[in-house]
């Protein structure tokens, strides 16, 4: 079987992606190799490999060429890259394609921590960024440069979902000579078709929904034909590599993904009404649901039969951060933490307004951002409704202490 061939649904193409096909014989799951040093009958057959990713376990394992095969088989892409986290994912794309003197049009919604290494490690190189208007569109050509090499697009937004206009930027920065970068982790690989939109290289944060058990941190470059050999040689000089186990623990995530996601993506259209619903709520930042800002563009660009489970709430000002403390302290099914993309719901305070550069106090009231996981969701309505609570619990206590 063929796991390009686009005539087969998404599920079995990532059934089948990076297997051997029904002519092998043998385990069902790619071998998981652990390997360091590989072993050569004679010093021709060392000189014929060297160079190439078979002469060293850093450079690819059957596991590892496996997950890499299976990655571009999802999304389309030309090749594949696998590294410790997503970060060092983004890290290394930006490193291979940029350099002194050029200038890098980042989104403002990024990962915060992309842009703290656009503060920090592309500025000591010479780098110079520009943070700009997620919703800008083709109004980007205002921010071209001549050395404007790299657009970094992330849709929806970090914490605050926004949905670009993905074609309409990508359009304007190949006219320029420019490259579109894209943080894809919401889509994952078969949310939407990154490089028909216009992206050149699609990253992700393996950690999320492919590995999708919460236990492996990975990430994950895929690029299209004109990129790949470029990124490839950075990232083979950074020392970029992963185990055998964190491949496995991905393929074996990467088989189920489509069919968590559909449960993910009607679970969390429930909970995101629900919580519309509620008083204190100002706004659900959740693209997928009817009416949601930047709904139109996301039945647009995305599919909606993969739509995940990560969203944001926007309270009232009047609202504290102390009563919503309690809403989260209260809950018992939402778990407490960073990251997301597994098969547990998650909750987390947030606070966007502190590092955006674009309109940062329109995020001024207390915001949360849920992951809602695979349990059933009537649970998870239950123990929302138990920590609302408890947030109106600390409202009158509050309005007690006041009148004293």
């Amino acid at each position: 079987m063929n796991p390009h061939d686009t005539s087969l649904h998404t599920a079995t193409r990532l059934t089948h992606a990076g297997r051997k096909g029904k002519s092998h014989h043998g385990p069902v799951n790619p071998p998981l190799v652990r390997a360091s040093t590989m072993l050569f009958p004679d010093c021709a057959s060392l000189q014929d490999a060297y160079g190439t990713r078979s002469c060293y376990g850093r450079h690819a394992t059957e596991t590892t060429m496996a997950l890499e095969q299976a990655l571009c088989a999802a999304e389309g892409a030309a090749g594949c890259m696998l590294t410790s986290s997503g970060l060092s994912a983004i890290t290394t794309t930006l490193l291979a394609l940029l350099g002194p003197g050029d200038h890098l049009l980042m989104v403002d919604t990024a990962y915060d921590p992309s842009r703290q290494f656009c503060d920090g490690l592309l500025k000591q190189i010479g780098v110079s960024t520009t943070y700009y208007d997620p919703l800008i569109g083709a109004g980007i050509a205002s921010l071209m440069r001549p050395e404007t090499k790299v657009v970094f697009v992330e849709s929806p937004g970090s914490l605050t979902f926004e949905v670009q206009d993905i074609p309409a930027i990508a359009a304007v920065a190949h006219a320029a000579g420019a490259v579109v970068v894209s943080d894809s982790t919401w889509a994952t690989p078969i949310g939407w078709s990154s490089f028909e939109l216009g992206i050149d290289v699609s990253i992700h944060a393996a950690t999320k929904y492919i590995v999708g058990h919460s236990d492996a941190l990975m990430g994950a470059i895929l690029t299209n034909e004109a990129l790949h050999a470029r990124v490839r040689a950075t990232y083979k000089q950074l020392g970029m590599s992963i185990g055998g186990d964190d491949a496995a623990l991905a393929l074996r995530g990467l088989r189920t993904m489509a069919a968590r996601l559909a449960v993910h993506r009607d679970s969390a259209q429930i909970v995101a009404r629900w919580l519309s619903d509620q008083p204190e709520v100002a706004e659900v930042l959740y693209p997928p649901m009817p009416g949601a800002a930047g709904h139109e563009l996301w039945k647009r660009y995305f599919r909606a039969e993969y739509a995940c489970g990560l969203m944001g709430a926007v309270f009232r000002a009047d609202i504290t951060q102390q009563q919503v403390a309690a809403l989260i302290d209260r809950t018992r099914l939402f778990g407490i933490g960073f990251s997301w993309g597994g098969y547990e719901s998650l909750i987390l305070p947030t606070n966007p307004q502190s590092y955006r550069t674009i309109n940062p106090q329109k995020w001024a009231a207390p915001m949360l951002r849920l992951h809602v996981g695979l349990e059933a969701v009537e649970d998870l309505i239950n123990d929302l409704d138990t920590g609302f609570i408890a947030l109106r619990a600390q409202q009158e206590t509050n309005a007690l202490a006041c009148a004293a």
